[in-house]
């Protein structure tokens, strides 16, 4: 088989279906110390429809009984189709990321949930913008910005990159080549330290309301992404609410996982103080498990044995995305379902609550 025999029209693909497709790694690059890009395309003929700044959340076979859930922004560009990329950082106590790292090669392919989220300009748009990133949280500003100049190079964007020393200031290199064609992206980076071979002559320390001031002026008029660990996050929303931000126009990105409540088996008939409770029907594992009102569907499945995917359990991921067959829920999600999906009879498991007997196809 050639390379020539893979070549496919645009018009002879179909969208990427995660329900139907799966992803096929074509490519692993060593971007930084423990940071690695993965790059995928579907196992099918298909091309990638999604949002710059989205994410998906893939299915890593770290247990052969029970697969680990990650959820992993895709750093690559919807005006780029044919492949999808995620650059991921390991720390040291990764378990998934590390398994990638060690594991995952060109050839082999993983269950992917998405693309899904709305932290992206499409959703939020503004005149001009500011992204402020560290780390590895500089994917989702990656995807946009390449979106931007592949199909709007005069977006006028401030683009801020904070690492810990020179090394770890990721796409570097290509954010000072794109610049070259897009003449109002400005680009300011920040290191906390560095050392004589870095040849360092740039800002250093944290950010701060003086560097931010010194690097984008114009910041009150902008509207802000900002993505990174926790606690850089937690500083920069800090800092402009400081100084009288519009926080309307500050939108940042964060899979931290909530740390749902321990839920229990209840015996048939039980209840407590004559409070309802309504009986969930796993109709592909055959088993019947009752919950009291509060109680979400995936705590049921879970005390009743039942596996259903889970990964942040805020309704940000759609990692839990189950049919409902019959009866009525409440769900309060984030962004991680689609409003078709919800009329084809979808729901997310983590934030969905019986209104009485339900049937899930589970």
């Amino acid at each position: 088989m050639t390379i020539a025999s893979s070549f496919r029209h645009f018009d002879e693909l179909q969208p990427f279906n995660d329900r139907q497709h799966l992803l096929e790694c074509i490519s692993v690059t060593t971007e930084a110390p423990d940071v690695m890009t993965f790059a995928f395309k579907a196992d099918r003929d298909s091309w990638f429809r999604y949002l710059p700044g989205q994410f998906v959340t893939l299915e890593l076979p770290v247990k052969t009984d029970d697969p680990v859930m990650r959820t992993y922004t895709l750093s690559s560009t919807p005006s780029r189709p044919f492949s999808v990329a995620v650059t991921v950082k390991a720390q040291a106590s990764s378990i998934g990321t590390r398994w990638m790292f060690e594991n995952l090669k060109p050839g082999m392919k993983l269950k992917a949930f998405g693309p899904l989220g709305d932290f992206s300009f499409v959703r939020h748009p503004g005149a001009k913008y500011l992204f402020i990133s560290a780390g590895s949280g500089i994917t989702p500003m990656m995807s946009m910005t390449r979106w931007m100049a592949d199909c709007a190079p005069q977006t006028d964007v401030t683009f801020l990159s904070c690492a810990r020393q020179p090394d770890d200031l990721l796409f570097r290199d290509e954010l000072e080549n794109i610049s070259r064609n897009m003449p109002n992206l400005n680009l300011g980076f920040i290191v906390e330290t560095h050392a004589p071979r870095h040849g360092w002559h740039g800002l250093r320390g944290r950010i701060e309301t003086s560097k931010l001031a010194l690097l984008a002026p114009d910041f009150r008029e902008r509207t802000v992404f900002c993505c990174g660990p926790e606690p850089f996050m937690r500083g920069v929303k800090s800092m402009l609410e400081s100084v009288g931000f519009d926080m309307n126009r500050y939108h940042e990105e964060s899979f931290q996982p909530a740390a749902p409540p321990a839920a229990e088996a209840l015996p048939i008939g039980a209840g407590v103080d004559g409070d309802a409770v309504s009986t969930i029907t796993f109709t592909m594992a055959g088993k019947e498990a009752r919950c009291l009102p509060g109680q979400t569907i995936l705590q049921t499945a879970r005390a009743a044995g039942v596996r259903i995917g889970a990964a942040c359990e805020g309704g940000l991921c759609g990692t839990c995305r189950v049919m409902k067959v019959s009866g009525e829920v409440d769900m309060q999600h984030n962004g991680g379902i689609l409003d078709d999906e919800i009329d084809e009879g979808y729901i997310l498991a983590c934030c969905s609550r019986p209104l009485g007997d339900v049937q899930i196809e589970a």
